[in-house]
């Protein structure tokens, strides 16, 4: 079995390739590895839309097209060659489930890519600013992998935790003391 790959960083490190290449100034060299990855990527598109086909029949909750669509390459894979089964909002929705802390959707604009959220807790964690990009980057990993729709994330603040509840009554009456 070969060494886990990010989906990301496999196609930020196939965008670096093909810049040093352009970087040459061999133009044909460029168009030859262009021309590659598009026949490789409509290779592995068309093995991967034979496996939806095979496994199509299958309802969503099934086990196998469940275990595929909880694995964040495979997913990332579909998403990329538009054959995931699930609509959007099913997947926003898989990508947060994810999250260690998972974040309120608060929304997702189909037009724009925007998905803003909102932490659940308005104190999670230390309160530490490097704290909150890093969960905000982890849920944007997962994001790229099951929605790549989603081009941007806004966090919305939290919501301030309301006060408890004082409640302040009159003392029960002394009992008569007799003399």
């Amino acid at each position: 079995m070969s060494a886990a790959v990010d989906a990301r960083q496999a196609g930020q490190r196939v965008e670096e390739v093909l810049e040093r290449l352009a970087a040459t100034g061999d133009r044909e060299a460029c168009a030859a590895a262009e021309e590659l990855v598009r026949v490789l990527m409509d290779f592995y598109g068309a093995g991967l839309a034979r496996v939806v086909e095979r496994i199509g029949d299958a309802r969503v909750g099934d086990a196998p097209l469940a275990r595929l669509l909880d694995d964040e390459l495979v997913a990332s894979l579909l998403a990329l060659h538009h054959l995931n089964p699930e609509d959007v909002h099913t997947r926003i929705a898989r990508a947060l489930d994810a999250a260690a802390d998972p974040p309120e959707l608060v929304g997702f604009d189909e037009d724009t890519g925007v998905l803003r959220l909102r932490p659940r807790t308005a104190g999670s964690g230390c309160g530490c600013p490097s704290t909150g990009a890093a969960a905000q980057q982890a849920v944007e990993d997962a994001l790229a992998c099951f929605a790549p729709e989603v081009t941007r994330v806004e966090l919305e603040p939290a919501a301030a935790p309301q006060p408890a509840l004082l409640q302040i009554s009159t003392r029960p009456p002394a009992p008569a003391q007799v003399p």
